[in-house]
This record gives structure tokens, C-alpha cells and sequence, in this order.
């Protein structure tokens, strides 16, 4: 295989800031073995995706399986395994209809497009949705107006009204509603990933919801991240008894296929009548088969509990230890959805992290994002906050 050179530079458009100069070859559990056999812990999981590890025997055969038999045919036929997955996700989350498409911004993009169609029952003309500043909900041409500044830039005129609020600040979202007249949703992640693993306090969800209720707006809560046992629920609102009107997933639905999946109930529900939205992939035989494999495993394993005790355990022992170190402002989290935040721009420390067989990302400049896999054991988190102490010792130049 050619491989890109200083003369033969690579094909691939440069999206991304950086790419660490490593390749992987197999994973196996929470490790990852690069060409030379190297091991590193993934403290990272494809960015919540892989949330049940690598290669794990149940999803493994079920994805071989059903592709041996047939991967796709078309929405326009029965899926039955899309049925399935779909009454499965309804009784965990307590919603009523599920879109299937292929990411977490498809996702998006749906939950917009139904607050415009809720709009025009409502005879709103201009509807607008309250977002959050610093938050984030994907790169599609909808739903990139309603992010974080970085992610917005260079790509104006977006979508109009997105009315944008601070985080974490229900005056700011009451304020909002006696401003503005089009208002028709508030969206929101219930822990904002992109910007720092920031955590809102304990009433923000619910408060949220009785302002919602209030003026008659949809809730749409951004569950791409924090969704499917990551935070020691099957979804994070439900720390806080809250049900939102409409809920987005992806990441981790399919154990790394593409999947998105836009779930709605009440007021919000049977908005996409015939011919208002579609996809071709979305919801095909191969990734509904995969999303059943993983939805059973976890609910099989008990490793949504298993991710609130063992996020619990992690935070404990990282403050025991990083916690110490006057250069750390803040270890926060929920479950398995942790940020150590440095006093001091750290993206360094991911290539470090290579150096120590680690693995994680870095968010917001001065965060890092610990994702580890939610099948991690006691064992396994102490090796994590090991290895997390010594990379952190050298970029601290720990003596």
C-alpha cells in the first residue's frame, strides 16, 4: 500500500487540527496494538463509541452473521431488525418513535427539522431554537450555526434564530423567552463533551423542562455522548427524572458502525409524515442487528451500573493523586465521562500519552477527555490513573 510521503502527499482533505503518527492494526478489550505490537489503553474508545471494547465476541458475530445473510436493502421495505431496535430504545428511555440515520448530526438535523414543522402548527413563521454557547451538536450545514464558535467559523450565513444562551444559566434561557416571541425548543447536552466535560448543576435539566413546559417548547436533549450508560444511566437525564420531547444518539448505539437515531414523544411525535425526511443507509439490517448486539450486552453485563461505579472509582483515585498537583484546576465527571482540566493549554499531552501506552483526547485546549470503555474493571482503573499520573508527571516535568 503507498503511503504518503513529504513528495507524495496524502489524498485526505486536512480536517483535523493533527493526527498522532500512529496506526492501529487490532484492539482486543480496552487495548489497542499498533504494527509493531505495542499495546495502548484506550482511554478514549473512538470518542465514546466503542463503548463495549474492542472486538468483543457478541458483536463480532452478530455483525458476521448478519452480513453473511444481507447488510442492506432499503426504508423502503420492512426491517425487522430496525423495528426491534427501535421498541427496544422506546421502553428504555421512555420515548415513543424513533428516526434512524448515521450520526449524531443527522440526528440533529432531524430534531431541527421537527421544531420547524412543530413551529408550523403552531403558525410560527421564523421559529427559533435556544442553544448553548460552547456547546456542540455536529458539522452539518443545520446544526454546525447552533455550536461553539470554532466550529461555526468560516462557514456563515447559518440558519437564522438560534438564540444563544450560557450554559448552565436558566435566568438566561427566562430572559430569552420574554425577548424573543418565535421561540419554539431549547437544545441542550446534557453534559456539554467538546468544550471541557463541563457538568451542570443538579437542577439545570429539570429546570429546563419546567421552562419548556411553560411557553410550550420542545425539549431536545443531545444524548450523542452522554447516552447509553456513559454517565451510569442509559441516559443521563434520567439521573434527574427528566423526560425531554425529543433525544438524539449515535456514537456508541452500534459498537462502531454509523448510526444516529432521533427519538421523540408526545407533542413532538408524528411530525415526519410521508415524504418530509428520509435516508438511504440509515437503520439498514447490518447496524440495527449490531445496535440490538449492544443494547442486550450492556443490559446483560450490567455495565451501565458498572460505569457509574467504576467512573465513581477513577474520579476518586485521580483526585487522590493528579488531584494533588497545584497545576490541576478541576477533576470532574459523571460515570464514565471524565475531565481533568490543567491550568495551562496541554495538548502535548496526547502525544506523551502515546509514550506511557495511553490514550485519551483534549478538549477545550486545557481538558483532558477520559472515555474509557464501560466493560472496565478495578483493575483496569488503576492502571488508567497509573499511566494518567505519568504523563502528567512528564509534562509537568516531575522530577
Amino acid at each position: 500500500m503507498t503511503q504518503a510521503t513529504a513528495t507524495t502527499p496524502s489524498a485526505i482533505m486536512p480536517t483535523y487540527f493533527f493526527q498522532l503518527p500512529i496506526a492501529f492494526e487490532k484492539g482486543e478489550g480496552i487495548w489497542l496494538y499498533d504494527a509493531e505490537g505495542k499495546k495502548y489503553l484506550d482511554g478514549l474508545c473512538g470518542i465514546s463509541v466503542t463503548n463495549l471494547g474492542h472486538s468483543h465476541p457478541v458483536i463480532t458475530k452478530a455483525i458476521c452473521d448478519q452480513a453473511a445473510k444481507l447488510i442492506h436493502t432499503s426504508n423502503t421495505f420492512q426491517i425487522p431488525a430496525q423495528q426491534i431496535l427501535a421498541q427496544k430504545l422506546v421502553k428504555l428511555s421512555g420515548m415513543e418513535q424513533v428516526y434512524f440515520c448515521n450520526s449524531g448530526a443527522e440526528a440533529n438535523e432531524a430534531a431541527i427539522k421537527i421544531s420547524r414543522m412543530f413551529a408550523r402548527k403552531k403558525n410560527i413563521s421564523n421559529p427559533a431554537i435556544v442553544v448553548m454557547e460552547n456547546g456542540f451538536h455536529g458539522r452539518t450545514m443545520g446544526v454546525v450555526g447552533a455550536c461553539n464558535k470554532r466550529t461555526r467559523g468560516g462557514f456563515e450565513p447559518f440558519l437564522p434564530d438560534f438564540v444563544r444562551v450560557p450554559y448552565d444559566d436558566l435566568e438566561a434561557i427566562k430572559s430569552a423567552a420574554h425577548q424573543y416571541e418565535n421561540i419554539v425548543a431549547v437544545m441542550v447536552e446534557p453534559i456539554q463533551g467538546e468544550s471541557g466535560v463541563h457538568i451542570p448543576n443538579e437542577n439545570y435539566l429539570k429546570g429546563i423542562r419546567e421552562i419548556c413546559d411553560q411557553h410550550d417548547w420542545l425539549m431536545i436533549l443531545d444524548e450523542v455522548q452522554t447516552g447509553l450508560g456513559r454517565t451510569g444511566k442509559w441516559f443521563d437525564c434520567q439521573h434527574f427524572n427528566v423526560l425531554p420531547d425529543i433525544m438524539t444518539l449515535a456514537k456508541s448505539l452500534a459498537g462502531g458502525l454509523p448510526i444516529g437515531a432521533c427519538l421523540a414523544r408526545g407533542k413532538a411525535s408524528n411530525m415526519f409524515q410521508p415524504g418530509k425526511h428520509g435516508t438511504t443507509f440509515g437503520g439498514n439490517p447490518l447496524v440495527c442487528t449490531a445496535g440490538l448486539a449492544v443494547l442486550n450486552t450492556l443490559e446483560k453485563d450490567n455495565l451501565v451500573k458498572n460505569a457509574e461505579t467504576m467512573g465513581n472509582y477513577v474520579v476518586k483515585k485521580l483526585k487522590e493523586t493528579l488531584g494533588k498537583k497545584s497545576e490541576i484546576k478541576d477533576i470532574r465527571g459523571r460515570g464514565l465521562m471524565i475531565g481533568i482540566e490543567f491550568d495551562r493549554p496541554c495538548r502535548d499531552l496526547m502525544a506523551i500519552g502515546l509514550k506511557h501506552g495511553m490514550l485519551f483526547i483534549i478538549s477545550a485546549d486545557k481538558v483532558i477527555r477520559l472515555l474509557p470503555p464501560l466493560i472496565i474493571t478495578q483493575a483496569d482503573a488503576d492502571e488508567i490513573v497509573k499511566r494518567l499520573n505519568l504523563v502528567a508527571d512528564e509534562f509537568l516535568n516531575v522530577r
